[in-house]
């Protein structure tokens, strides 16, 4: 098929919840990825945060198929090997001591919810359940999470919402501390806002919300379903700022393309759960936990995190370059290999030209072109997309 059969067929038969490029990705390799009529593209998108080692990377590859020939499924009312192993490599190379597996990110973020809710219960009483967020944040699509997330276009059309979410504005710790309340139970941030435009926290910021949490006795949960797992150039974003959370949420390139979310607490909050209090059929089964098994080796033990920083500084540099050759660019911003450019205009003409010239990338909040090329992108392909880029922008 062709990508405009296959167009045709997916308007027919699949709900219209994506506005769709006109086109069929059907293989990839690396930082490149092939449509149906055979045409090349270099992907910065990175299937949204996802494919971190490129798209087909051998170890993973090696792992989901060796692991589809033993077991796919088994649940968990079992232990899970490669699960288990998992769970380790997340932990020791974090500030958490548990880690509970899903499929999605809003599956973590809605775990997060319900732990940080549940340890309020048990610690300080059922008056204990707000949690505050930020304004232009996002943790997910299901009910509670849309309602999370501090933007009001995702959360139209869907009330009631449920209660116990309160927003302020980002990198504001004044307006944060005022929030807080008498029902306030945790505060759950991004360190770097994905889909509200790039925005990093202020190192000031994160420091004194981290102190603001331990006067009031309350949970800080960092989302790091878009930054974390080397996208921001380390590990995890949060270890830039040297400010601990008591729960982080994963999922997006866990899995090195494979569905797997994950939620990590320090012990004395991860307690708060016991058997019958969460669950997920699906969330860590021995296929997902051994594609992302091979992942996280191989992102810990094969220089990509080095590679990210490396790259991600060269490619910030000469995205910088760029607000001196063109009047509408305002701003980079961002970290690592999450990385984007403000413009004064909107950015979907630019993304439109970029496509047709071979190059993927996605724009957020408007008018800010959003870069995620796969972590273990060099600086021949940075370069190949910067040209790609001009050529867009003039």
């Amino acid at each position: 098929m062709n990508n405009q059969e296959i167009l045709a067929m997916g308007q027919q038969y699949v709900m219209n919840t994506y506005g769709r490029l006109p086109m069929a990705l059907v293989k990839g390799e690396g930082a490149w990825v092939w449509d149906a009529e055979g045409r090349q593209y270099l992907d910065f998108v990175s299937g949204i945060a996802v494919n971190s080692l490129g798209h087909a990377h051998p170890r993973v590859v090696e792992a989901i198929t060796k692991q589809a020939h033993a077991l796919l499924h088994c649940s968990n009312l079992y232990w899970i090997e490669p699960q288990v192993k998992l769970a380790k490599i997340l932990v020791e190379n974090s500030c958490a001591d548990k880690a509970f597996f899903c499929n999605s990110g809003a599956e973590a973020n809605e775990g997060a919810i319900k732990l940080a809710r549940k340890y309020a219960y048990q610690n300080h009483g059922p008056e204990k359940y707000e949690i505050i967020t930020a304004v232009n944040s996002f943790h997910g699509r299901t009910l509670a999470t849309i309602t999370a997330t501090g933007q009001t276009k995702y959360q139209k059309g869907f009330a009631p919402l449920p209660e116990g979410f309160t927003y302020v504005p980002f990198n504001d710790l004044e307006a944060l501390t005022k929030a807080v309340g008498p029902h306030t139970c945790a505060v759950m941030l991004e360190p770097v806002q994905g889909e509200g435009g790039v925005v990093p926290a202020d190192p000031a910021y994160l420091t004194g919300v981290k102190r603001l949490c331990e006067e009031k006795g309350l949970l800080l949960i960092f989302d790091e379903v878009q930054t974390g797992l080397g996208r921001a150039g380390k590990f995890l974003a949060y270890q830039h700022y040297g400010v601990e959370p008591d729960i982080i949420t994963l999922a997006k390139s866990l899995g090195g393309g494979f569905p797997i979310g994950a939620m990590l607490a320090k012990d004395h909050v991860a307690k708060a759960f016991q058997p019958g209090d969460h669950a997920s059929t699906f969330g860590g089964n021995p296929l997902a936990s051994s594609a992302a098994l091979a992942a996280m080796e191989t992102l810990l033990q094969g220089g990509v995190l080095e590679n990210a920083q490396v790259v991600g500084e060269y490619f910030k540099d000469k995205l910088t370059e760029l607000i001196g050759q063109f009047s509408f660019v305002k701003e980079v911003r961002g970290m690592g290999l999450i990385l984007g450019l403000e413009l004064t205009i909107e950015g979907k003409d630019i993304v439109a030209r970029c496509l047709e010239q071979g190059l993927l990338i996605n724009c957020t909040n408007v008018n800010v072109l959003r870069f995620l090329p796969p972590l273990i992108i060099n600086r021949d392909e940075v370069d190949q997309a910067l040209e790609i880029l001009k050529k867009a922008m003039a």
